[in-house]
């Protein structure tokens, strides 16, 4: 497919910039914002009978109205009148860290920003990183993140126009340099939403899911966020069952594509790691018939790429640069979960290859037209199988 056939046009009020909050009104006037992770709304695609839905309702399935007459839009706690008991569903456990440091260069005292990748070297503190701006940034240049402390960094290589090698100047344990190193940072929010406002404290607790344990994501696994506490209890009692595979999840599905022909382009390999517990709760759930949800596009590009050719999930631990768009077969999940996301993104692409390019793309259109939020902190499109 081309990369026009993915273009749509979104109105930027339907940019989510904060994740859904529910008000509290205090005693002393003030109004209280507390996250409300399950409030956001929900789109259905059933991908054979290619159908959409997008109101609640009854028992006799009618639209649920409001006082005023109006349908009420799905929310994502409705997700539950999807699946059953000895369903299985599976969710990326990778933890974002405060990627994003500010600090300022030798002698010029210039601002520079410096989104931490991933750790190179933990005994020589060496680091890949994406500096802003780069032309700025040279070989040889010391930069320094912490006025009233120790904090300074060396570039010793370049590795992309934007990328570069840096190695800390900090003797310490390894533990307590980590510790310092990331209280310096920020919330790793997409740039979209940071162009248009700082990342608050609240962010690096938003901007996770609850479940996160496995250090090492720059982004968030997004679809995973509107999963509550309340939720997963809620499903666990239904008797769904839980699995979870470790996507640390990279800026490659950020990346804009530059060719027509989506067959040209490469993604970026992220580390990721299937276990064993999480093939044998996989595995036996579809091997009885049942459905099998994929959280995010994360996860359904990694049990992509761990699938055998039998169908079932095996282990694995390494890298993935599977990019999926139309026509692509899958063998793994016959669910997914995914957020409503930009224009002639990679995430959009994979969508639509696991719905069908036609039905996903007269969602997208519905969802703009129905002011659905869209990107990280937006509304939440699921995928089932009938």
């Amino acid at each position: 497919m081309k990369l026009s056939q993915f273009k749509f046009k979104l109105p930027e009020s339907q940019l989510a910039l904060e994740p859904p909050h529910r008000a509290f009104d205090n005693e002393d006037g003030t109004v209280e914002k507390v996250y409300n992770r399950d409030g956001c709304r929900l789109m259905v695609v059933h991908r054979k009978s290619q159908t959409i839905d997008m109101y609640k309702k009854d028992a006799d399935g009618n639209d649920v109205t409001d006082a005023e007459g109006k349908p009420v839009y799905l929310g994502f706690r409705d997700i539950m009148n999807y699946f059953d008991e000895g369903d299985a569903f599976i969710f990326n456990d990778t933890k974002v860290f405060p990627a994003r440091l500010y600090g300022t260069k030798e002698k010029t005292d210039a601002k520079i920003e410096v989104f931490l990748l991933r750790e190179l070297n933990e005994e020589l503190r060496l680091w890949d990183v994406l500096v802003e701006p780069a032309r700025k940034i040279r070989i040889g240049n010391k930069l320094f993140f912490d006025e009233d402390g120790p904090m300074v960094a060396e570039v010793i290589d370049n590795t992309t126009s934007r990328g570069r090698t840096l190695r800390f100047l900090y003797d310490c344990p390894h533990d307590e340099f980590k510790r310092e190193l990331f209280a310096l940072g920020e919330a790793p929010l997409p740039r979209y939403i940071i162009d248009r406002r700082p990342a608050n404290e609240d962010d690096m607790d938003n901007f996770q899911t609850i479940y996160a344990r496995n250090e090492g994501a720059v982004t968030a696994p997004s679809s995973g966020l509107h999963f509550s506490r309340e939720l997963l209890k809620l499903m666990e009692i239904r008797g769904i069952h839980f699995s979870y595979i470790t996507v640390h999840c990279g800026l490659g599905s950020f990346d804009p594509i530059e060719v027509e022909d989506l067959t040209k382009h490469k993604m970026n390999s992220e580390q990721m790691i299937v276990g064993a517990e999480a093939c044998r709760t996989v595995n036996d759930a579809k091997t009885a018939g049942h459905r099998i949800c994929a959280v995010g596009v994360s996860t359904v590009r990694a049990t992509e790429t761990a699938v055998g050719t039998d169908g079932l999930l095996k282990e694995y631990e390494g890298w993935t640069n599977k990019f999926i768009f139309p026509p692509y077969d899958f063998g793994m999940a016959n669910c997914m979960i995914s957020n409503f996301y930009h224009s002639e993104s990679t995430m959009l692409m994979t969508t639509a290859a696991f719905g069908g390019y036609d039905i996903v793309m007269e969602a997208y259109d519905m969802a703009v037209k129905n002011g659905y939020k869209f990107g990280c902190y937006g509304d939440a499109l699921l995928i089932v199988d009938d």
